[in-house]
């Protein structure tokens, strides 16, 4: 029963990746009606769980933190390729796009899918235990780039508005990939048992003993098929964009919801990865993953925006208005005392969650 069920769950997510990607062909710049929407819709979720499931088959190949490394950048790759596409098409309506769909990133990653597996694994286990250091370290360079790249724009005065100059563009754009360059670098090479899940009594688990390692092809396959998931993903929520796009102006609310939803789509199969992972007693997997995914979606889109203005018309905003820059705040220091003990109880996962919440509201109602 146990092989069949193995291998049906071999099929349908092998399958459904071909299918999403296939379907984004028949698909791409099409107006969709709305039975047609509803089957991308459906096969998006199916890519969504495929995902999953080829991103924890190379996870467990090549052993933490590469596994949550794997997924973060290559989600936030073709998320800043949406990006990058939807501004292209979208004109000055689209100009605070990057800014709103980085700072969605931030808030779900650092509060949204924190909170989860902090209250997942705390209610499961007794307390969320996970490596003060690494997170620590992860945490501060989530702050930093957050600081430089979405706080700045809105006190400089060289250009009009919450606008980056070309010089201070390049340097935040230079910044942005030199820490994310060094944190890789500590997290993988320098100081990897950092980043590693730890046991009850502090000890580092330098691997998973529930099951063997899938051999160097199967990861191969996986890692080809996790590719054309995400592919499948991103390029499907392009497609049903329009959709969410006109039922945002029908109900009268901020564009930034658009970023809201993009980013909800972008990050699900990270959101279901982590709280696997917490249900097992790996916080510190869950939070290699929410925080590598918040550093990857700043460290490697306003990069990408950067070089993407060079033939872009429209103005690029990514100064945070007053409301977002006092939740970053709180959620950094919320964040901070959190992460110092090194350990958590619902109380702390509650706490992301309803600064997750706050945030959600506010996107609605400005």
């Amino acid at each position: 029963m146990i092989a069949r069920l193995r291998s049906l769950t071999t099929w349908w997510t092998s399958l459904v990746p071909v299918l999403a990607v296939v379907l984004l062909v028949l698909t791409w710049g099409r107006d969709l009606p709305g039975e047609l929407v509803a089957v991308v819709t459906l096969v998006l979720a199916g890519a969504v769980l495929a995902a999953v499931h080829h991103a924890e088959v190379v996870a467990h190949r090549v052993g933490e933190p590469f596994g949550s490394l794997v997924l973060a950048i290559a989600v936030t790759i073709i998320e800043v390729a949406l990006i990058v596409t939807l501004m292209a098409d979208g004109g000055d309506k689209s100009s605070t796009l990057a800014r709103d769909t980085v700072f969605a990133a931030v808030m779900i990653t650092c509060n949204g899918i924190v909170g989860l597996c902090l209250l997942t694994a705390s209610l499961r286990h007794g307390t969320a235990i996970f490596n003060p250091e690494g997170t620590g370290a992860a945490l501060a360079t989530v702050a930093t780039l957050a600081t430089l790249s979405l706080v700045l724009p809105t006190f400089t005065t060289s250009k009009p508005g919450p606008e980056f100059s070309s010089v201070q563009l390049t340097f935040a754009a230079v910044s942005s990939l030199l820490l994310y360059g060094l944190f890789v670098a500590t997290q993988t090479i320098r100081h990897r048992d950092y980043f590693l899940p730890i046991t009850r009594q502090g000890e580092v688990i330098t691997a998973d003993s529930h099951a063997d390692a899938p051999s160097a092809r199967t990861a191969a396959i996986s890692l080809g098929l996790l590719g054309l998931a995400l592919i499948g993903v991103v390029g499907l929520a392009k497609g049903v964009s329009p959709t969410i796009e006109s039922g945002v102006d029908a109900a009268g609310l901020n564009q930034a919801v658009v970023g809201v939803v993009i980013a909800l789509l972008v990050l699900l199969p990270e959101t279901i990865a982590a709280l696997r992972s917490a249900r097992r007693d790996r916080v510190q997997t869950s939070l290699n993953l929410a925080l590598g995914s918040a550093m990857a979606s700043i460290g490697l889109t306003i990069p990408a925006v950067a070089l993407a203005s060079l033939w872009l018309t429209g103005p690029l905003v990514l100064g945070l208005g007053p409301t977002h820059m006092v939740l970053l705040a709180l959620t950094v220091v919320v964040s901070s005392l959190t992460v110092v003990p090194g350990r958590a109880t619902p109380l702390q996962g509650g706490v992301h969650l309803v600064l997750f919440a706050a945030y959600l509201e506010l996107a609605v109602n400005p």
